[in-house]
C-alpha cells in the first residue's frame, strides 16, 4: 500500500490511515518524527542532508532552493553550500520501518537513484562530441543512450542535462550523421531526447535546419516518427525563417499529408502545415493538389476538439487565397460542419473566420445554407457568451448577411428581432 492514503497531522506528527482489508479494521499508524520531512511532514522517500546538518526529502528541499532561498528552512541560517548529500542511514531506517510490524504494512520505499551531476553530464557530452567529430557511430549511440536513460529517471536529471549543453551537442551529432543512410536508429534516438530539450538555442537550430538535417527530419516524419513531427513544429515556432527553409525540401508537403492521414492524426503536423501556408503562399497550391482541404474537412466530422481546432486553423490559412476559398466552398460538408461545431469548439476564432471568408466571398448560397441550418441563433449565443474583438466583428458581419437574406426572402424570424438579442452588435440589423 502506498502513501496516497488519507493522512492527517496531530501535534506535529503524521498519522497514516491504513484502509481495512477483508480481515482487519482500519489501522492508524504514526510516522516517527525523524522519518518526516521538516518541510512537508510527509514520510521521506529520498532523504538528503544539507550544509546545516538537517535532513530533508530531496524533492522538497530542491523546490525550496529553486524558489530562491539559500537558507535552512528549520534553522534559517544562510547555507555555505546548496549541496545535498544522500542520508543513507535514515533511508535504510525508513525502509526497515516500512517493512516491519511498526510500519503497519506501509509500502517499502524504493532505494532512490542518485541524481546525475553537472560533471557527469559534461563528461558524456564531451565523449559524444569527440565521437561525432571522428564519425564513431557506435560511441555516439552509446552516449545518446546514456542521456536518454538519465532523462527517464527524473525531471531533475532532465534539467541537469539541459543546463549543461547537451542540446547543442545532440544537434551537432544529428547534423553530422543526417546524410548517413545507416544512422536512422541513432537519429531517432537523438530526436527523442531533443523533444525534452525545448527550447533549442539558436546554434542548435542552425544545425537542425541545415538542408541535410531538415531533409532527414522530414524523412523521419514521413515514416511516422511523432518525435520528429514535434521537433519540426518547435523549430517553426521558434523562427519563421525555418519555414522558408522547410518548404524548399522536395516532398515536404507529401510527408506532412502522410503524417496527418495515419490512424492517429498528428496534431503537430497540422500546426506545421498551418505555419507553412501562412509563410509561403506558393505552398498552398501544392497542398491543394494533394487534397488537403478534403482531408482536413473529414477530420472535423468526428475528431476530438484539439484536432478540430488545428484543422480549422489550416482551413483558415487556406481561405486566405482565392484558389483555397473556391475549393473550400465546393466541399458540401463545410457549411454543415461549421454550423454544427459553432458551440462545440472551445476555440472558435478559426471556425468563425473560415465561415466569414467563404460567405463574404461567395454568391450568397453559403449564407442561405448556414441560415437554414441554424447558424443565426448559434452566432447570437456566441455574442452573448462573449468572444474576442476580431471574432466578434466577423460574427456581427455574418449576422448582418443572414439578416439581409431573411428579409429579402421574406422569412424574418421575429424571435431574434428584439434589441436585447443584439446588445453586443455595433449596428442594428
Amino acid at each position: 500500500m502506498g502513501l496516497s492514503l488519507r493522512v492527517r497531522r496531530r501535534g506535529g506528527t503524521k498519522k497514516v490511515i491504513i484502509p481495512a482489508t477483508s480481515c482487519s479494521e482500519d489501522e492508524e499508524i504514526a510516522i516517527p518524527s525523524q522519518f518526516q520531512c521538516p518541510i512537508s511532514y510527509e514520510l521521506m522517500k529520498d532523504p538528503v542532508i544539507i550544509a546545516s546538518g538537517i535532513t530533508y526529502d530531496r524533492e522538497n528541499i530542491e523546490k525550496w532552493f529553486e524558489s530562491g532561498y539559500q537558507t535552512c528552512p528549520v534553522t534559517n541560517t544562510v547555507l555555505s553550500s546548496l549541496e545535498q548529500i544522500p542520508n543513507h542511514t535514515i533511508r535504510r531506517m525508513i525502509q526497515g520501518w516500512c517493512g516491519s510490524s511498526l510500519g503497519g504494512g506501509i509500502e517499502r520505499i524504493p532505494t532512490p537513484r542518485v541524481p546525475v551531476t553537472s560533471h557527469q553530464v559534461s563528461e558524456i557530452c564531451e565523449k559524444l562530441y569527440a565521437a561525432t567529430r571522428r564519425g564513431d557511430h557506435a560511441v555516439c549511440g552509446e552516449m545518446v543512450g546514456k542521456l536518454k536513460k538519465l532523462g527517464k529517471e527524473s525531471e531533475r536529471n532532465r534539467k541537469c542535462v539541459r543546463e549543461n549543453g547537451a542540446g547543442l551537442v545532440l544537434c551537432v551529432c544529428f547534423d553530422a550523421f543526417s546524410g548517413n543512410a545507416n544512422a536512422t536508429l541513432l537519429l531517432e534516438e537523438i530526436v527523442s531526447v531533443l523533444t525534452w530539450m525545448s527550447p533549442i538555442g539558436s546554434e542548435g537550430q542552425s544545425e537542425l535546419t541545415s538542408t541535410s538535417s531538415f531533409s532527414r527530419l522530414v524523412e523521419l516524419l514521413r515514416n511516422g516518427d511523432q518525435n520528429a513531427a514535434f521537433l519540426v513544429k518547435e523549430l517553426l515556432e521558434l523562427n519563421v525563417a525555418h519555414v522558408h527553409a522547410l518548404t524548399k525540401i522536395n516532398g515536404v508537403e507529401e510527408a506532412f499529408l502522410k503524417s496527418i492521414t495515419r490512424d492517429t492524426i498528428c496534431v503537430n503536423s497540422l500546426i506545421s502545415i498551418h505555419y507553412m501556408i501562412l509563410a509561403n503562399q506558393e505552398t498552398v497550391s501544392r497542398f491543394l493538389e494533394l487534397d488537403l482541404v478534403n482531408i482536413t474537412v473529414e477530420m472535423l466530422v468526428d475528431s476530438d476538439n484539439s484536432v478540430c481546432e488545428k484543422a480549422l486553423m489550416v482551413l483558415n490559412a487556406v481561405c486566405d487565397t482565392n484558389e483555397g476559398r473556391e475549393i473550400v466552398r465546393r466541399n458540401e460538408l463545410v457549411i454543415p460542419i461549421l454550423v454544427k461545431k459553432i458551440l462545440k469548439i472551445t476555440e472558435k476564432k478559426s471556425l468563425v473566420s473560415v465561415m466569414w471568408k467563404i460567405c463574404k466571398s461567395g454568391d450568397g448560397s453559403e449564407v442561405e445554407e448556414a441560415l437554414r441550418l441554424g447558424a443565426f441563433k448559434k452566432l447570437v449565443v456566441m455574442l452573448q457568451v462573449g468572444c474576442g474583438e476580431g471574432t466578434k466583428e466577423k460574427v456581427t458581419e455574418l449576422l448582418k448577411m443572414m439578416n439581409k437574406v431573411m428579409k429579402t426572402n421574406g422569412f424574418v424570424d421575429r424571435s431574434y428581432s428584439s434589441s436585447t438579442e443584439f446588445k453586443h452588435v455595433k449596428k442594428p440589423f
